[in-house]
C-alpha cells in the first residue's frame, strides 16, 4: 500500500498572514492540472491494466527467470510504484491543503481504494522474490550490472523473509490496509477540525499551538488550558484510534512472528535494534546533563520558582519577538545553503520560486510541517505552516533539507531513492545547522548570542531528548495495549511517566497537561518513527563536528552521500567520514554538541 508520509517535524508552527509577506501555495500542476485531468484517468487507467498484465506474466514464473528477465520484471514493476505514487501524491498533497472538504477527503479515498484493488495481484512479488535461493540471485546480480543496482531493494525485502505469510493471507494484510488508514483519515480530520477559544478569538489547533511560544505568559497560560480542555473533550475518540491502530498492528506483528512492536520500524529504517537501543541508552542517560539542566538555567532566565508546561517552549526575556516575513527568511535560509555550496543554493532555489512550497496556515490545513517526495520524474512538495517566528525560520530550513535531499536522491530512480526514516533526517537537520551558525556568526551581541544559542538548544532537546521521551511513551503504549483496551486514563499515565522523567525537576504540570499525547500525529500514522529524529540530530552533529574540523572535500563527499538515496546503508555512508553509528561512543558525539552549547550559555552566567 502507498502512503504519504505524514510531518516530518514535531513543530508547533501555526496561523495569520499580512505582515508575513506573498506566502508561497502550491502549484500541484506538475503532477495533474485537476482531479479530472484526463491524464490522471488515463494513469489509473494504465495502471489497472498493467498490474493486471504483470501479475499475469510473472506470477508463480520469479524462480525461473534468468537475470535479464528478472531485471526487465523489477522495471515493470518500478514503473507501475512510480504511476501509483504520482496519483496518490496529488491526492494526498491536495486533501492535506484543506483536510475538512469532504469532496478531496472523498478523492484521496478513492484513489487510495482503486489502487489498492489493482496492486492486490501484485503482491505475490516480494512473497517469490523471497523464496529464490541466496545463491541464484547472487549469481543473477554477478552476471548483469544494472540488475546488481537493486540489490539494496532485493537486501530489505528479504530482511522481511523471516515475517513473511502465506500468498494469500499476504492478500488479505495488503486489503484490509484500506480499514487502517480510514482510523488515520479520523485522527487527522478530528485534529483539523478542532477549535480553540483563546481570549475570545477562535484558532485551530496550529494558531493555539502557536500562542504557547509567545512573551505574553497569561496568553501561554490560556492557551495550554484550552487545548487541554479540547483534548479531553475529544480524549475517547482519541484512545480509540491509539487502541484501534496499536491493537491492528499487535494483531499483524503476532501473525508474523514479529519479536516485538518496534521490529517492523527498525526494518523498514534499515536499522539494527541493538543501535537505536545504544542511541536510546545514551539520550537517557544524558536528560541530567541536557534537559535537566537547560529548563533549569530557563528557569532562572524567566525568573520562575518552577516551571509550568507552558514555559518550556516560552522565549527568553531578552528575546527580540519582531515577525520574521517570509522574504526575509527565505533569504536567511538560502544565504546559508548557498554559503556552504554553491550547489545547494542552485538546488534549494525552485522551492522558492515554483510552486513546490505552501506556506500559509489556513483553516482545516493539516498542522505541522513535511516535505513529501512525490516521484522521482517530478519534484519535491514542501508544507508549512509559516508564522513569522525564528523557529519556523528553521523549520523552513529542515523541510528545504528534506527538499534538496529528495531532489539528488531522485537520480536513484523510484525504487533506490527513497533513505530509511533514520538517514531522511540528514539533510533536513544538516540545513537546520547551516542556517543557525550563519545566524550565530551574525549575532552583534552577547544577549543576541544567547538567545540564539538558546534557541537551538531547546531545538536539539525537542528533537532528542522529546523524540526519545515519544519514543518510551509508544513503547509502554504498545506493550500495555498488548495485555488489552486501555483506558483515557491508562494513556494519560503512561504520557505522564515519560514526560516528568525526560523534562526534569525544574517542571510543575498543571492537570490536564497528561492529555497531551493526542494531537502527535506519528503515533497514528508512523508508530515507532520519532526515534529517527534523534537518530537523525546525533548523525548530523557528529557530520557537523568532521566539517567544522575541515575535512578535506567534505562538500563533495556530504553530496554523495545524499545522492545516494536509499542505495546504501548508513555504515557505507557514514565510511568515508570516518564515522560509525554502530560504534557505542558515536552518539556522544552529538550529545556533546548539545552539552557544549549548555556549557556556554552557564558560561554566560557567570
Amino acid at each position: 500500500m502507498l502512503h504519504l508520509p505524514f510531518p516530518v517535524r514535531d513543530a508547533n508552527a501555526g496561523g495569520g498572514s499580512d505582515p508575513l509577506g506573498n506566502l508561497p501555495e502550491w502549484d500541484l500542476s506538475d503532477l495533474y492540472t485537476a482531479d479530472d485531468a484526463p491524464e490522471l484517468k488515463r494513469d489509473l487507467e494504465w495502471l489497472e491494466e498493467a498490474c493486471a498484465e504483470f501479475a499475469a506474466d510473472y506470477e508463480g514464473k520469479l524462480a525461473d527467470l534468468d537475470a535479464a528477465g528478472l531485471l526487465e520484471c523489477v522495471l515493470r514493476n518500478e514503473k507501475i510504484n512510480a504511476i501509483a505514487g504520482r496519483i496518490m501524491s496529488y491526492a494526498g498533497l491536495r486533501y492535506y491543503q484543506l483536510t475538512t472538504d469532504s469532496e478531496r477527503a472523498k478523492f484521496m479515498s478513492d484513489a487510495q481504494e482503486a489502487i489498492t484493488n489493482y496492486t492486490t495481484p501484485l503482491v505475490f512479488f516480494t512473497l517469490e522474490l523471497n523464496r529464490i535461493d541466496d545463491d541464484v540471485l547472487a549469481a543473477h546480480f554477478a552476471e548483469n550490472t544494472d540488475l546488481s543496482r537493486y540489490e539494496p531493494v532485493f537486501r530489505r525485502i528479504r530482511a522481511m523473509k523471516p515475517y513473511q505469510l502465506s500468498d494469500e493471507l499476504e492478500r488479505f494484510m495488503h486489503d484490509l490496509g484500506m480499514v487502517g488508514d480510514a482510523w488515520e483519515r479520523l485522527f487527522d480530520e478530528t485534529i483539523a477540525g478542532l477549535t480553540f477559544d483563546v481570549d475570545g478569538e477562535e484558532l485551530n489547533i496550529e494558531g493555539t499551538l502557536n500562542l504557547l511560544t509567545e512573551q505574553d505568559r497569561a496568553k501561554r497560560e490560556a492557551a495550554s488550558r484550552e487545548l487541554a480542555r479540547v483534548f479531553a473533550d475529544n480524549i475517547k475518540t482519541f484512545a480509540r484510534v491509539h487502541n484501534t491502530q496499536a491493537k491492528e498492528k499487535e494483531i499483524i506483528d503476532r501473525w508474523r512472528g514479529m519479536p516485538s512492536p518496534q521490529t517492523g520500524r527498525h526494518l523498514s529504517n534499515d536499522v539494527e535494534p541493538e543501535v537505536v537501543e545504544a542511541l536510546r541508552e545514551a539520550v537517557v542517560a544524558a536528560y541530567p546533563k541536557l534537559s535537566h539542566r537547560y529548563y533549569e538555567l530557563k528557569r532562572k532566565w524567566l525568573g520562575l520558582d518552577v516551571m509550568q508546561v507552558w514555559d518550556r517552549n516560552a522565549p527568553l526575556p531578552m528575546e527580540d519577538t519582531r515577525t520574521v516575513a517570509w522574504p526575509e527568511a527565505e533569504k536567511m535560509v538560502m544565504d546559508a545553503y548557498s554559503a556552504f555550496d554553491p550547489r545547494m543554493g542552485d538546488l534549494a532555489a525552485p522551492f522558492f520560486s515554483k510552486g513546490w512550497i505552501d506556506a500559509e496556515v489556513k483553516p482545516g490545513k493539516a498542522p505541522g510541517a513535511f516535505a513529501h517526495p512525490t516521484v522521482t520524474d517530478v519534484h519535491p512538495y514542501v508544507m508549512l505552516n509559516y508564522l513569522g517566528k525564528p523557529r519556523d525560520v528553521m523549520t523552513l530550513a529542515h523541510e528545504l533539507g528534506h527538499g534538496v535531499h529528495q531532489v539528488l536522491a531522485a537520480e536513484q530512480g523510484e525504487m533506490l531513492s527513497s533513505t530509511p526514516l533514520t538517514l531522511a533526517e540528514t539533510a533536513s537537520v544538516f540545513g537546520e545547522m547551516l542556517t543557525f551558525r550563519k545566524m550565530l556568526d551574525k549575532a552583534e551581541t552577547k544577549e543576541q548570542r544567547k538567545v540564539l544559542l538558546a534557541g537551538k538548544v531547546e531545538d536539539m532537546i525537542n528533537t532528542v531528548v522529546r523524540q526519545i521521551a515519544f519514543y518510551d511513551f509508544e513503547c509502554k503504549l504498545h506493550a500495555a495495549r498488548a495485555t488489552g483496551e486501555l483506558t483515557p486514563d491508562d494513556i494519560n499515565a503512561l504520557w505522564m511517566s515519560v514526560q516528568a522523567e525526560s523534562l526534569g525537576p525544574a517542571f510543575e504540570y498543571m492537570e490536564g497537561y497528561e492529555t497531551f499525547w493526542a494531537y502527535i500525529p506519528h503515533f497514528v500514522h508512523s508508530p515507532f518513527y520519532v526515534y529517527a529524529y534523534a537518530f537523525g540530530d546525533g548523525l548530523v552533529n557528529a557530520l557537523y563536528s568532521v566539517y567544522a574540523d575541515g575535512k578535506e572535500g567534505f562538500e563533495d563527499l556530504y553530496f554523495d552521500m545524499l545522492r545516494a538515496g536509499g542505495s546504501k546503508h548508513h555504515k557505507e555512508l557514514l565510511a568515508p567520514f570516518g564515522l560509525d553509528a554502530s560504534d557505542p561512543t558515536f552518539w556522544d558525539k552529538g550529545l556533546s554538541m548539545i552539552s557544549g552549547f549548555i556549557d556556554e550559555l552557564e558560561a554566560m552566567e557567570d
